[in-house]
């Protein structure tokens, strides 16, 4: 009896933010078994898979070329037969320029089923975020979309008929023949002073919007360095700002985020609302570890359960769940925490810490412990096995007994960042694990961009390999990461700073 097929979703990730994809899309990411990406979609979108997804990159960074199309549909074939349900994650539309209907035709061949779920396009969505409607009453009552890649020199064979439209031209993929086409335009007939535009937007590592005339457009595009990906806009509407006006205190301000999805999701719930923009440039993955010590030995009066994250909280009620213990049983244990964070995943949990420390450190963890376990008690420390000594150390030379059981790795996703990082305005460490796994995969830090800490921990692992001065935040929390920045972007008049 073979296995049932499983299905493939050609999902459209829309352009810009993860928060641009449909309601539909993300409904189906949360589901799937696989997920297959390439670039130019919001690295937040990868959080959103179940976290046992297998995530598959077929995009092109640090000098790689992309995988060929034929490479990316043997793919999406081959997890599906093997009964897996796969979203294939594509940036605007799949069946805008998005290659999605190649795909589909190479399931369909397969016999795999398959659902495409629209996504914002870039023609629209990019124009739109620079304050360009691609149609607008009595400017431009027509769009018409064309790919600037194809053909060698990168102009469609009805140059002379787009240029006899009034609507807006919108060309994807052809800032390399930009000259050319602006120029078979004009030898068409269109006029030199037709407005035109090119914008480099979305998650572009270099974000740019260029504003000219046909006749200017590639001059000015070459002067401001305008990279791919961009998109080209000629007609009436190019020449209007329909920018937002919502005031937003870090707008234009692009910080780079450590660690792991939980972490890099509350950053971004703190930073986001405030308008910076965010990219995870160090993917932290808990995996979790084979537990000598079973669930039932735990459960005693008598004993301290302490907890120093909320990836260890989660780590370790996921396990009670997947081994069906019963939460009663937990009655005789007192639980410690460190932070408000950690505390919080406790709750959700059900349970209330008994203790967490005014400070959220080793030592004011230890001394609070000790002024609170009796004689008779013991102390298991649920953590990462990269956790550092001194906690422990402290408890023992208090005369508490003290077992460390790592529950969880954490290991870093090795296709992060990109180009991006050489963009950013800061760099925010959340952990002195992640400090030492982001110089261990990137080097280095870029010359201007900022970092800041989430507290002296992970300071003092900055320090060790980082002599610029940076700032560490006002309290240990995501939000107060996010404040660091806003008071430190402020007080430079909002410019790309220097600490």
């Amino acid at each position: 009896m073979t296995e049932k097929t499983g299905c493939v979703w050609l999902i459209g990730a829309g352009c810009g933010s993860a928060d641009l994809i449909t309601v539909r899309g993300l409904e189906l990411l949360r589901q799937c078994d696989v997920v297959v990406y390439d670039d130019l979609i919001d690295s937040a979108l990868l959080s959103e898979a179940p976290r046992e997804a297998k995530r598959i990159y077929m995009g092109k960074r640090c000098g790689k070329h992309s995988a060929p199309q034929e490479e990316i549909s043997h793919v999406l074939v081959e997890e599906a037969r093997a009964g897996r349900k796969v979203a294939r994650l594509k940036g605007g539309d799949p069946y805008v320029f998005g290659r999605g209907g190649e795909e589909a035709q190479a399931l369909r061949a397969a016999g795999i089923p398959y659902e495409e779920v629209p996504g914002i396009s870039s023609a629209i969505a990019i124009p739109a975020a620079a304050g360009i409607p691609v149609t607008h009453r009595g400017v431009s009552r027509s769009l018409h979309i064309i790919t600037g890649h194809t053909a060698a020199d990168g102009l469609p064979e009805n140059i002379e008929h787009l240029a006899a439209l009034e609507g807006t031209l919108v060309f994807l993929m052809g800032l390399s023949h930009l000259e050319q086409i602006a120029g078979s335009l004009l030898e068409a007939g269109k006029a030199p002073d037709t407005p035109a535009a090119v914008i480099s937007g979305g998650n572009a590592a270099h974000p740019m919007t260029v504003r000219a005339t046909l006749g200017t457009i590639a001059q000015r595009a070459r002067e401001a360095d305008v990279r791919p990906p961009a998109v080209i806009v000629v007609g009436g509407t190019a020449a209007m700002d329909l920018s937002g006006t919502v005031e937003k205190p870090l707008a234009g301000v692009r910080a780079g985020l450590t660690g792991t999805d939980e972490m890099a999701a509350r950053l971004r719930s703190a930073l986001e609302p405030l308008g910076a923009r965010t990219w995870h440039v160090e993917r932290a993955e808990v995996q979790e570890l084979p537990v000598e010590i079973a669930p039932a030995e735990l459960f005693r009066d008598r004993r301290w359960l302490v907890f120093t994250s909320a990836n260890g909280v989660e780590t370790f009620f996921r396990r009670l769940r997947r081994e069906r213990v019963d939460l009663r049983r937990l009655a005789g244990c007192r639980f410690a925490v460190i932070g408000a964070s950690t505390g919080a995943a406790l709750e959700r949990h059900g349970i209330l810490p008994d203790l967490c420390p005014p400070a959220y450190t080793s030592e004011s963890l230890a001394a609070a412990l000790a002024e609170r376990v009796a004689a008779g008690e013991d102390v298991v420390l649920l953590r990462a096995r990269e956790g550092t000594p001194q906690l422990p150390e402290l408890l023992r030379q208090q005369g508490i007994p003290v077992r460390d059981v790592p529950i969880y790795t954490v290991r870093t996703d090795m296709e992060t960042a990109g180009e991006v990082l050489e963009t950013l305005d800061y760099l925010a460490f959340s952990s002195a694990g992640g400090v030492e796994r982001y110089f261990a995969v990137h080097g280095a830090v870029p010359e201007k961009t900022v970092c800041v800490c989430i507290g002296a921990v992970t300071a003092g692992a900055l320090k060790a390999r980082y002599e610029k001065p940076f700032l560490t935040a006002s309290s240990i929390s995501a939000e107060g990461i996010a404040n660091t920045i806003l008071e430190h972007w402020t007080l430079r008049g909002g410019k790309t700073p220097m600490p």
